[in-house]
């Protein structure tokens, strides 16, 4: 029975965030014909999340490790055990930004808006598909765009959930362009929303996400990329294991 209700909630989240995108889908389509309106396109993207949300009993509480400078950019590298995570993001994060995605969503009408203008999509699959997103996102972060993430590449099948191993690329991006990273550990979506809610359905909760302080990569070389990555990794993982 309880399963059933789950799946049930998971069903009526997936309702109202079709809604919330319908709804502000015409401003979407308007601010994305140009790169100037980007950062509108994560305003909207923002809001209708938050609407989409609430209305299903789920809310986010943020908590920083220290203020945060949102007039720099940064790499943000966040745990991934929910598609509430993406979510999260677009409430954590307080500047302009893009995802690397998987290129699946692209078949999505809702999302391929996002994946065909300001963010990235890839397929993890490919070397090739990897290096091109990685190119994208270095443009961006040229640009002054931040970028979010997940250096795990996918949510894994264990449940309850394991931090798994990291990719390399967001780290030496990182180092190659001298742009700090932001570590981000998603406590506890995964309780509320577990993976895409489809086996394990969803419930109305309180989503925990701790914002750690920015690493800087200014006197970094491309030597450090495994203690950088190391370094974020076990953060993230002695965070998590304490939730």
């Amino acid at each position: 029975m309880i399963l059933f209700l789950r799946r049930l909630h998971n069903y009526y989240y997936i309702f109202t965030a079709v809604i919330a995108l319908t709804l502000f889908y015409p401003f979407l389509y308007i601010y994305s014909r140009k790169p100037s309106g980007y950062k509108n396109v994560n305003r909207v993207r923002r809001i209708a999340s938050y609407i989409s949300a609430t209305a299903s009993g789920i809310f986010f509480r943020i908590k920083y490790e220290e203020p945060i400078d949102w007039t720099r950019n940064y790499i943000i590298c966040p745990n991934h055990t929910s598609n509430l995570d993406i979510l999260s993001m677009g409430i954590a994060v307080k500047n302009d930004f893009s995802f690397i995605s998987k290129a699946e969503l692209l078949s999505n009408p809702f999302f391929a808006i996002f994946l065909k203008t300001l963010d990235i999509p890839v397929n993890r699959d490919s070397k090739i598909s990897s290096f091109k997103a990685f190119k994208k996102a270095e443009e961006h972060l040229k640009n002054g765009r931040s970028m979010v993430i997940f250096p795990e590449g996918k949510i894994g099948d264990d449940y309850p959930p394991i931090l798994h191993e990291f990719k390399n690329g967001p780290f030496r991006l990182a180092i190659e362009l001298k742009i700090p990273i932001i570590p981000i550990t998603s406590l506890n979506t995964w309780k509320v929303l577990f993976d895409s809610g489809f086996e394990l359905g969803t419930r109305p909760g309180v989503c925990d996400i701790y914002v750690h302080k920015p690493i800087e990569t200014a006197n970094l070389t491309i030597a450090d990329a495994d203690m950088l990555k190391d370094m974020v990794y076990n953060l993230i993982n002695d965070k998590f294991a304490t939730a």
